[in-house]
């Protein structure tokens, strides 16, 4: 069977797109679901940075484990096309890209766009964490068990 890929695309890929790939394939993971990886990056990714310190903290809170060598990407068509479904952070990423194929805003999981949360405090980062949850668990009961080769 052929693998089949999540990617989270965000600003950045220092904050949202990364604690979901990071909740997301801790979540498949658990829930032992087979042929499916998880991935990030950002339309504007500053390569050679980190993932910010808050979203590592708040993910670490929750149990989540954080890459230690985590370095941001940046958006790339081959990215895309390696993807089964890309997910934005925000109904601007989804206009960007929606030439692009399956892309969605995570609002159609989780009812909203989830906020950036670059440059907040701790508590900006668990409720984005929080939002991001809930939305993985959506992707996972609505799109990838539901999901048919076609």
């Amino acid at each position: 069977m052929k693998r089949k890929k999540i990617l989270f695309v965000c600003t950045g890929n220092t904050c949202r797109s990364p604690m979901a790939e990071m909740i997301l394939r801790a979540k498949i993971k658990k829930r032992k679901i087979k042929w499916w990886d998880v991935g990030s990056c950002g339309v504007h990714a500053q390569l050679g940075g980190d993932m910010a310190g808050n979203a590592k903290l708040a993910l670490a809170e929750a149990g989540y484990a954080v890459k230690p060598k985590f370095a941001p990407r940046q958006l790339t068509q081959k990215l895309i096309e390696g993807s089964t479904l890309v997910v934005t952070m925000s109904e601007r990423h989804r206009q960007m890209l929606e030439e692009c194929g399956r892309v969605v805003c995570i609002s159609r999981f989780c009812g909203r766009e989830v906020p950036d949360p670059f440059g907040g405090d701790a508590e900006i980062y668990r409720l984005t964490r929080d939002a991001l949850e809930s939305a993985c668990d959506k992707i996972i009961d609505e799109f990838i068990l539901n999901y048919k080769d076609s």
